[in-house]
């Protein structure tokens, strides 16, 4: 009997470990794939790429996702250097570099139109409207999104459903109408249960949570913190886990332990710093800032207040500002 071969072929591997949201075990078949010429090709660099996205790892993504941009643009193929310009976008936002990521976002926007690409778009438009959330442009951003729904909804694809309803009870929570934030809230939670990937998972439970934070349920948001964690967890997904560390400082504040906030709210920013995330870097020094204060560590809380709105600045992010220091005015 002849033995089946031991090592499925690098590409299919690597897309069903990604389509699998199995991101750390991609990244580390791609690493181990090295003399492969396969490895070097950039459909695979671009799959590295985006489960290094995944996985919190900024750095690895930008010098992946720019190898694979540079292959794509010199063998003249619109397809993936769409796909790549879409990842570079989605890396440029993580870092706060909202300028470049509009652009990239734009020209992915741009291909898919021209190559009649309905999901790309969608992704595309579904970035963009981050960017103009961000920026304090809610219609704009809250049409985006539907856009991007509407085309989610026709293809069936519940991933980019879930990721779009997230964004909107965001966009939601902040405009304070919490009604329509709960219902896209739970309709994230309904696709991402359906694609059953701890990530997507863990992004829903989060949005869950923070909107019962938000209307002061925080029994319930308790609960749907731990959820995220463990899911986060499960997922390697280390950005998702500082997001979480995030809500649970803020979550310790509300409830008046601003002890046990600080210490949270310090972790996270140090590791959402190391992991290249400016937004939310400036969040959780947001949270250490209103925690200092409460703790009456004025000059501490001087220097976080100042860390959150030079951060906010940086990326346009006035509607975000305004509310910290709406917070600020009203700390003890």
């Amino acid at each position: 009997m002849i033995a089946a071969p031991t090592d499925d072929p690098l590409l299919p591997a690597l897309r069903a470990l990604v389509a699998g949201g199995r991101f750390r075990e991609a990244l580390a078949r791609h690493r181990g794939a090295a003399g492969d010429p396969d490895a070097a090709r950039p459909e695979a660099v671009l799959l590295a790429a985006t489960a290094a996205l995944r996985t919190g790892d900024v750095g690895t993504a930008l010098g992946l996702g720019e190898a694979a941009l540079e292959q794509f643009a010199r063998r003249a193929d619109q397809d993936g250097r769409m796909r790549a310009a879409n990842l570079l976008g989605a890396i440029a936002f993580e870092q706060g570099r909202l300028g470049d990521a509009e652009a990239a976002f734009g020209d992915a926007l741009r291909i898919a139109r021209d190559l009649g690409d309905t999901l790309m778009a969608a992704r595309a438009s579904n970035n963009l409207a981050s960017v103009a959330h961000l920026r304090g442009r809610p219609d704009l951003a809250l049409s985006l999104y539907r856009a991007a729904l509407l085309d989610y909804q026709r293809l069936g694809d519940r991933r980019g459903a879930a990721e779009t309803y997230h964004n909107l009870g965001l966009c939601f929570r902040q405009l304070g109408e919490l009604d329509d934030a709960e219902a896209a809230t739970e309709q994230a939670l309904r696709h991402a249960e359906a694609v059953r990937e701890a990530g997507l998972l863990a992004l829903a439970v989060s949005g869950r949570a923070e909107l019962a934070l938000e209307r002061q349920a925080f029994d319930v948001a308790t609960g749907e913190l731990a959820r995220a964690g463990t899911m986060a967890r499960d997922a390697g997904d280390e950005l998702g886990e500082v997001e979480v560390q995030r809500l649970v400082a803020l979550l310790a504040l509300r409830q008046g332990d601003a002890a046990r906030a600080a210490r949270e709210a310090e972790v996270a920013r140090e590791a959402a710093a190391r992991q290249g995330s400016a937004l939310l870097a400036a969040e959780c020094a947001a949270v250490a800032a209103l925690a200092c204060r409460r703790l009456g560590q004025a000059a501490q809380a001087e220097l976080r207040r100042a860390e959150a709105l030079a951060g906010f600045e940086r990326l346009g992010a006035t509607g975000l500002a305004a509310r910290f220091e709406e917070e600020w005015g009203l700390a003890p």
